[in-house]
C-alpha cells in the first residue's frame, strides 16, 4: 500500500501545521479548514476504517480527539465541537486513512448540523418517526 497523505506528514516527509501529538496519533490543521480550528486527528497506522483499529488504537485516538478538544477549547472559548468521521470512501473519505475531524464551534459560524448533509430528506418537523419501521430495523440488526 502506498503512504497516504497522512502517513506522509506523521512521517515529517509533507509539513503540518501540529497542534498536539501522541504517541500513535497527531493532530494538525486541515488545510481545508470548514472555518478557523477545524483539525484533523489521525493514527500512526495506516487504516481506512474505523473497524481497522484495534481497542488500543481506537481508544489512543478519542484520547487524542478529546486533547485536542480542550486545546481548541482555550483557545476559542468554546466547549461546542463538530466531531466528524467519514468512514469509507462512500462516506465522503477522501483519503484512505482513518481521521476525525475536529472543529470548533461558536455563535453565527456558519455551520450546520448532519441534516445539511441530506437536504432532500425532510426535516424532523415535517413528518412523523415511523417507529413501526425503526422497530423492525431495530430487530433485523439484532438478529431477530
Amino acid at each position: 500500500m502506498e503512504p497516504s497523505l497522512f502517513t506522509l506528514i506523521i512521517r515529517g516527509e509533507i509539513p503540518a501545521s501540529f497542534v498536539t501529538k501522541g504517541e500513535d496519533w497527531v493532530a494538525f490543521l486541515d488545510i481545508n479548514p470548514r472555518r478557523e480550528g477545524h483539525t484533523l486527528v489521525v493514527p500512526h497506522k495506516q487504516v481506512q476504517r474505523i473497524s481497522d483499529l484495534n481497542t488500543e488504537s481506537l481508544s489512543s485516538l478519542w484520547n487524542g480527539v478529546q486533547q485536542t478538544q480542550n486545546i481548541l477549547s482555550q483557545h476559542f472559548c468554546t466547549d461546542d465541537f463538530s466531531i466528524v468521521i467519514h468512514d469509507g470512501p462512500l462516506a465522503g473519505q477522501e483519503i484512505p486513512h482513518v481521521h476525525i475531524h475536529v472543529i470548533p464551534r461558536t455563535v453565527n459560524d456558519g455551520g450546520k448540523s448532519i441534516l445539511s448533509m441530506w437536504p432532500k430528506t425532510p426535516l424532523p418537523s415535517e413528518k412523523e418517526p415511523d417507529f413501526q419501521a425503526l422497530t423492525n430495523l431495530s430487530n433485523a440488526l439484532q438478529g431477530e
